[in-house]
């Protein structure tokens, strides 16, 4: 006879998946709005120079843990088994894994960061061999705050798996932002009273903060929602050696990743000063769609396709194309403003104090290089998503194995085609376009943002593949993406026009106008086209003025 705590219980009714990735989405939008924030106040303070490349490279290093043993692997091994054990009422089973790997992360990454605090020395010699002097100085002692912080944010991806688990999905994806807060609390505070040097640790010193506190806000709902969590070793519970097995081939995936986040650092640290900060400021635009809808349809998405696998392969398809099309929906609009308008939205997050018009210039060019890759990376969620349902790890991690060495070799060929690299005072000349420059500045970022997209279609192409022979083809169709890019066009035609005639207004307003009147064009040509998802938003954004006015 089952035991009271085991027996299932009542199906709690669901929000649909459009209503949770929302929920995501919009925790997530919070956390990137205050990441700009944050972003726009380092570029005010350090512009491109010394120290923000060391804020950019500092925070990056250490980041081996958050995506090794982070939201990434959880995702793919621990979300699924967990979700299914609370969907078949095996609550107190659910607690003891939850626990089990609570108590693996616990020591893992505590033991990792003590290495990185010990070892930075060597760490910042091996992965910015191009930091000397006083900036490698500062690495270091970056580094040695940092790598902590990394391993309480694993302990907040933990978190994240269970609230997900439990269909919460608006507090761990709005956790983020009380580490941007801490950042920027510490930047105001400490602005006025020291030096760069000082003021770039009161930025670190506060994302070690901020990193306790978005775990903290997090751990009183993971408490109230299983009661059932006990610490332990996991030993005798065969949904934790699951969870262990489907982890091995998830963490060489994620290692294979974060391999090129670090051959990119290598790379841009043999650049001149100021690369691998106009890279960060690039990419912090650049991850905002892919952060938004990538992230948030696929979150929302992997605990049902768990808990209802057992449906068939059918259902599994059907979902999965669902799910890429509305991704697809929001991700063409916002490829097409990067690549053709994306100068106006940089100029008006980032043009201010230190941060000149012709880094305005470099950043948003490598923003539209790494672009070309983005409804790759979007969908390319989509279909992990889908393989990591099917209890399927490795072929996401060979597939971003192959990512991973062509963007490398890619973007160190494509950067040595715009820009000379210095090591050890061998110098090796510019290729094809290093006459190019703009504002006198060299092009070597913008060859490292086209080496990742060329990364990035050909994972797309290769997860698609496999997972269209195993489930039946999981594309958007043509004549849907045609409609999209069309209407997307047409906003970014009004959208540059309206710039125009807002020459003399301030950049910051000029992009809140003209990102407007692009959104709004592309919403009503979308829905004059008979684009399923413009209605659906159009409909719940009609609803809610409704019910305002009642």
């Amino acid at each position: 006879m089952v035991g009271e705590a085991e027996r299932p219980a009542e199906a709690a009714p669901r929000k649909s998946n459009r209503a949770a990735s929302l929920l995501v989405a919009a925790g997530i939008l919070l956390s990137r709005i205050l990441g700009l924030v944050r972003e726009r106040m380092l570029a005010i303070y350090f512009g491109t120079g010394l120290q923000a490349d060391v804020f950019s490279a500092g925070l990056r290093m250490p980041n081996v843990l958050q995506n090794l043993l982070g939201e990434g692997t959880l995702s793919a091994s621990f979300i699924p088994v967990y979700s299914e054990l609370l969907g078949q009422g095996r609550t107190k089973e659910a607690g003891r894994v939850a626990g089990a790997m609570f108590a693996l992360l616990l020591g893992i990454a505590g033991g990792i960061a003590l290495l990185g605090v010990v070892l930075a020395p060597l760490l910042v010699t091996v992965f910015t061999p191009g930091f000397e002097g006083h900036r490698r100085d500062l690495m270091i002692t970056v580094v040695r705050i940092v790598f902590p912080m990394t391993g309480v944010l694993v302990l907040s991806a933990w978190a994240l798996g269970i609230l997900n688990s439990h269909r919460k999905f608006f507090i761990p994806y709005f956790a983020p932002v009380l580490w941007n807060v801490a950042i920027i609390a510490a930047l105001i505070a400490f602005a006025h009273r020291v030096d760069l040097d000082g003021l770039l640790m009161a930025a670190v010193w506060g994302a070690l903060v901020g990193g306790f506190l978005q775990f903290g806000i997090q751990l009183p709902w993971v408490l109230k929602l299983d009661r059932e969590i006990r610490l332990n070793s996991g030993r005798g519970e065969p949904a934790f050696k699951e969870i262990i097995r489907n982890a091995g081939p998830a963490i060489m995936g994620r290692g294979v990743v974060q391999l090129s986040t670090y051959v990119d650092m290598v790379l841009g640290s043999l650049l001149a000063i100021g690369a691998v900060a106009r890279l960060r400021y690039a990419q912090a635009l650049y991850v905002l769609p892919i952060s938004l809808f990538g992230m948030s349809i696929a979150a929302a998405e992997l605990p049902d396709l768990a808990r209802d696998r057992a449906q068939g392969t059918a259902a599994l398809r059907e979902r999965t194309i669902a799910a890429a099309t509305r991704v697809a929906f929001f991700v063409v609009p916002s490829f097409v403003a990067f690549e053709l308008i994306g100068e106006i939205f940089v100029a008006g997050i980032y043009r201010a104090g230190q941060f000149g018009v012709a880094d305005v210039r470099l950043v948003w060019l490598t923003l539209a290089a790494y672009s070309i890759g983005m409804l790759a990376s979007t969908s390319g969620r989509i279909y992990q998503t889908a393989f990591f349902a099917l209890r399927d790890t490795r072929t996401p991690a060979r597939v971003a194995g192959l990512r991973v060495l062509t963007s490398a070799i890619a973007g160190g060929a494509l950067m040595l085609q715009f820009e000379p690299v210095t090591l050890s005072g061998v110098t090796v000349p510019a290729g094809l376009f290093g006459d190019v420059r703009v504002a006198g500045l060299s092009l070597g970022p913008v060859g490292l943002a086209l080496g990742a997209a060329v990364g990035a279609w050909l994972e797309w192409a290769l997860l698609r593949g496999s997972l269209s022979r195993q489930i039946g083809s999981v594309g958007v169709g043509a004549g849907a993406l045609g409609r999209l890019f069309g209407a997307a066009i047409a906003g970014a035609a009004g959208g540059y026009g309206l710039s125009l005639a807002l020459h003399d207004v301030h950049p910051m307003i000029t992009a809140g106008l003209v990102a407007s009147v692009f959104g709004v064009i592309y919403l009503a040509m979308t829905r004059l086209l008979g684009v399923t998802e413009a209605r659906v938003v159009m409909d719940g954004l009609l609803r809610r003025l409704l019910r305002r006015q009642h």
